[in-house]
Parts: structure tokens; sequence; C-alpha cells
């Protein structure tokens, strides 16, 4: 495992371990601090995801907590300690790029909840391309309640959930449990506590079984054709099918099927 950079006490705030079958875990590593989203862990976990799009070696990322909450948010504290405009803009610029980061990034992301996920927690919760919890889970967007609406969250949040669960979110600031989390379609799946990193592990060993090249043709699409017109959207589905259906991985796989045996995926 290797882990950076260092942060508080000399403990490195973001731990990352390359694990069988191509799955990359990253652990928020700062407990003490309900794992908020300071400035040098979302530096961490921007180059950490970074080095993973360049590793051919990596084909899923996990986005886990230390301890027992999975991401509080931004850390309130660090942002009090220096109220400059400059320092805010810089702050929510980042959080902004690590999100894109993720969206961006050509291998699914999954975010791996135990504890509670707010605010920018919640919005990491949000941002990943899927995300499994534990039923003890809680989320919330709870800035409303201390004068910050939470706008940065709500971009992702209103992307991943319907208008008025977003909406009920953001002005109520309320915590929900992990099967509202699910019904509003925040969270992919919900299993118990003690089974939550084998679901995971689970997961990701499905996901990473299939063609790199194909799973990022996919990821990058679903994106860009959400942002489209319907017309358009077609329009640039069908074109990507075609640059898609030219691919050395696609002939693999409809012939694989066609002779009723196991693709083998060259990732091209």
């Amino acid at each position: 495992m290797t882990a950076m950079p260092m942060g508080a006490r000399d403990a490195p705030v973001l731990l990352e371990a390359l694990g069988e079958g191509g799955v990359l875990r990253l652990t928020l590593n700062r407990p003490q601090a309900r794992n908020a989203l300071s400035v040098g862990l979302m530096e961490a976990l921007v180059e950490a995801l970074g080095r993973a799009g360049k590793d051919p070696k990596t084909r899923v990322v996990v986005i886990a907590g230390a301890g027992p909450t999975f991401c509080a948010g931004h850390d309130l504290r660090e942002l009090r300690a220096d109220p400059r405009r400059a320092t805010y803009e810089h702050v929510f610029a980042l959080c902004s790029k690590l999100m894109l980061t993720i969206t961006r990034l050509a291998k699914p992301v999954i975010a791996e909840v135990h504890g509670v996920a707010t605010a920018a927690g919640c919005q990491l919760v949000a941002t990943c391309d899927l995300a499994v919890a534990a039923e003890n889970a809680r989320f919330a967007t709870p800035g409303v309640n201390i004068g910050l609406f939470c706008s940065t969250p709500m971009v992702a949040l209103s992307r991943a959930v319907g208008r008025k669960a977003a909406m009920e979110m953001l002005l109520t600031g309320e915590l929900i449990d992990a099967a509202r989390a699910r019904e509003i379609g925040l969270v992919n799946r919900v299993v118990p506590a003690g089974g939550l990193r084998a679901a995971v592990d689970a997961l990701t060993r499905e996901i990473a079984a299939k063609s790199a090249f194909t799973v990022a043709i996919g990821k990058e699409a679903f994106y860009r054709q959400a942002e489209l017109d319907l017309a358009a959207a077609y329009r640039y589905a069908a074109e990507v099918m075609t640059t898609n259906m030219l691919a050395s991985d696609a002939e693999e796989g409809i012939d694989a099927f066609l002779t009723k045996r196991a693709p083998v995926w060259h990732d091209r």
C-alpha cells in the first residue's frame, strides 16, 4: 500500500491500494476529522485519480472512508481559518475539479459508503458512477442549517436524483437513511454493514472483468449524451456505437457470443 500526501500528525490523508483484478481502493484517511475534504485531501484525490487514469493496470476505482464516517463534507475549520474570498474560491474550484475528474475518468468509480455522507461528502457519493451503502449509512446536504447552502453539492445531487427529492434534501438539510437514498437513486445498492466490503468487491470483480476499452467508451458517452437534447443525443450515440463496433474487443465479444465461448479482451 502506498499513501500520500502527509497530513495532520504525519498520517497519510489518502491511502492507495491496487488489489487483485485491477481494483484501486482510495481510502479517505482523516477519521479524526470525519474524513472532511481538506485542501490536502482533495489534491491527493485528484492526483491519485490522475495516476489511475494513466495506469493500464487499474480497471475500477473504489472510494471509501476510514473510521466511522465516509465523509462529512468540507473542512469547516480549515475554511474559517483563512476567511478570504481567494481562499473560498480556491477551495470550491478544487472541489469542482475533483468531481469533474471523477466524471471524466475513463474508469468506473464506486463509492463504498458507511456512516454518514454529508454536504460535499454527499456530493462525492452523487458524483461517483455507482454507490453501495451500508444499511446504517445516512446522507444529507445540511448547509442550509448553518447559513451555507449546499450549492456545489447541488450540482451532483440534482443530476443523480429527481428534482423534488434533491430540493427536499437541500431545503431541509435533514438526514435520510440508506433505504431512502436507494429509493431516490442516490445509491445503487444497500447491504448489511458487515457485508459492505464483500458487496463492493463482488461488484468491482464483475465490472473489472469487462473490456476496459468498452467501459471507457460507455462511461464517456453516458455523461456526454446526458447534456444533449434528444435528437443530438441519438446522433452522438449512433456515432459512438459505430466507432465501438469497429473496435477489436467488439469483434471479439460478438464472435465469442455467437460461438458460445468466453471472450478474451485486449482492451482495444
